[in-house]
């Protein structure tokens, strides 16, 4: 019966109905990046492992041995940050080129949420070189690393969150997508991608406690390379900057749907 009355929701069933087109849309959107390139999707593999090598070789010149396993320790960071960057990027101009949503009904949220869904499923793909630098390296894994699927899920809906709430902004106010090109690279040098947190001076360190995607990587670097348990107010603190932010996309995109076709 509760069953029954969950798919009998309205929401549930106009997700239903436009399930197919959401599939359509995420496969679009992984085979768009990288159409006409010679190698095609073989770069979701290349890229981060040439990345990995290249910083490798650069960063541990400068930081020696003080960063225990520096290859995963970058790639774990490197891909989190690559996926929430890209993610929030990517749902942020997905309403800017829907113009059938002009001609047709089409479930606004539908777009922010292929674009999202797109780059989770290159994340996904490109952990695979993840795993083979795991095992080349010699990481001893430890039973911690099944519970790596939690700062992955907190990491997909925190961006679906964020990418919510820049899409709908940005229909409105088009500077933010160049202000939010800068956030980010200021978020990446704030989220200990290429560094230890020990490198930073004490009194700077609160950033990397406030900043919650840095504590994804953390979670994520505990329970791949050091085998340990993570702080359980590391998960609280993400998920609630993730709810904050979803509730927000969600209210901000059913209030302003309705005006979208007279700014694209």
């Amino acid at each position: 019966m509760a069953f029954g009355n969950i798919m009998d929701n309205r929401f549930i069933q106009n997700f239903m109905k436009y399930r197919y087109l959401l599939y359509e849309l995420v496969k679009k959107s992984v085979k768009l990046e990288y159409r006409r390139s010679f190698l095609g999707v073989f770069w979701i593999f290349l890229s981060p492992l040439l990345y990995t090598i290249v910083l490798s070789i650069v960063f541990s010149t400068f930081l020696g041995k003080s960063v225990e396993n520096y290859p995963v320790y970058l790639l774990c960071g490197r891909l989190a940050f690559d996926f929430f960057s890209g993610g929030s990027k990517a749902a942020l101009r997905s309403l800017k080129k829907a113009t059938i949503i002009k001609r047709i009904y089409v479930p606004k949220y539908i777009y922010p949420l292929a674009s999202v869904l797109g780059k989770y499923v290159t994340f996904i793909m490109s952990l695979i070189v993840l795993a083979l630098l795991v095992i080349v390296t010699g990481v001893v894994l430890t039973w911690h690393i099944f519970f790596v699927i939690i700062p992955f899920a907190l990491l997909f809906f925190m961006t679906l969150g964020v990418g919510l709430t820049l899409a709908t902004i940005v229909m409105f106010f088009r500077d933010v997508q160049h202000f939010w090109g800068v956030f980010t690279t200021l978020l990446m040098w704030g989220s200990a991608l290429f560094y230890p947190v020990s490198v930073v001076p004490e009194k700077y360190q609160f950033i990397f406690d406030y900043n919650p995607l840095f504590q994804v990587i953390d979670m994520i670097r505990r329970s791949v390379i050091y085998g340990q348990a993570y702080d359980p107010f590391q998960v609280f603190y993400v998920l609630g900057v993730t709810i904050f932010f979803l509730t927000i996309g969600i209210i901000l995109l059913y209030k302003y749907q309705d005006k979208f076709i007279l700014y694209i």
